[in-house]
């Protein structure tokens, strides 16, 4: 396995649109992990999980509404995306991996009290990572999302989209992203998702998430989501789904979430019109007010 790590060079950031936070950076085993931290360091903290192939620029019509509210606001590149590390070789990434690299740079901030709002990728990391590190988190909000074992039947469109991520010549992420959104998208913001690919051999990352989604019982990622499957059936704290009623790779799944797990019962989940996959694209500014309302005073 190679041990090439490639580091987009920061120019392709430049100029983001309606993105002024700088980032901060960790290390965590010999990989430097960005993430955008603002806000009080004593205040209650809000971990902003991203998925498949965005970044944390994803957040940035959240962003201000939870600053405004008095909240930390931490927004991680998962390894491989946006300002983060990216292993050239894609053996280098695992859904063990993902989920090591996250807790580790978790653990490195010390995070507690924490109100995690996870999408696509960034729920099957965060509700793995609530489920094994429990007292580390106080709510969990879902946004089309899931935790999959391997033993329910996935979605047509998640096969086709597979198939496409690991076989298409050209992976134009800006386009990926503009195509699971509801509302249009500009050029300035579909190049701010392509930024952090400036060529081929920096999207082994992206091209392989879709690969460690377990489809299969024996998948190598199915006994420990059950494992976690079994810590969320438990779970008392607060858990709210907020989806994209225009999504139709994770259509349904908000419902099995709110069956199962305990702390979802008379919570004010919702199905958003005008929202698609990319739903922070669509309707951000109301995601981060109900988020906000959500969890009330401090």
């Amino acid at each position: 396995m190679s041990d090439r790590i490639l580091r987009t060079p920061e120019h392709r950031f430049a100029a983001l649109p309606d993105f002024p936070w700088a980032p901060r950076y960790t290390d965590v085993d010999g990989l430097r992990l960005a993430r955008i931290d603002e806000g009080p360091r004593d205040g209650r903290t809000v971990l902003l999980l991203h998925g498949e192939p965005s970044w944390s620029f994803l957040y940035r019509k959240m962003i201000p509404t939870l600053l405004d509210a008095g909240l930390r606001v931490v927004a991680p590149d998962l390894v491989g995306f946006g300002r983060s590390d990216k292993p050239a070789d894609p053996r280098a990434y695992s859904y063990q991996s993902h989920v090591d690299w996250l807790r580790a740079h978790v653990r490195a901030l010390d995070l507690t009290d924490v109100t995690v709002f996870c999408q696509d990728w960034g729920g099957l990391l965060g509700l793995r990572l609530a489920a094994e590190e429990g007292h580390r988190f106080a709510r969990v909000c879902a946004a089309n999302t899931f935790l999959p074992t391997g033993d329910e039947r996935v979605p047509p469109a998640f096969h086709l989209w597979r198939a496409f991520a690991t076989y298409t010549p050209v992976f134009p992420t800006g386009r990926i992203v503009a195509s699971g959104c509801v509302r249009g998208m500009t050029s300035a913001v579909r190049a701010a998702y392509d930024a952090p690919f400036p060529s081929a051999v920096y999207e082994a990352g992206a091209r392989a998430f879709p690969r460690l989604v377990p489809t299969r019982p024996d998948d190598p990622a199915s006994a420990p989501n059950r494992r976690a499957w079994e810590a969320l059936r438990a779970w008392e704290k607060p858990f709210l789904t907020l989806f994209g009623r225009n999504d139709p790779i994770t259509r349904g799944a908000d419902r099995k979430l709110q069956a199962r797990i305990p702390g979802a019962k008379g919570q004010p989940h919702d199905s958003l019109r005008g929202a698609g996959h990319f739903l922070q694209e669509d309707v951000g500014p109301e995601l981060a007010a109900r988020l906000v309302a959500w969890m009330g005073p401090a």
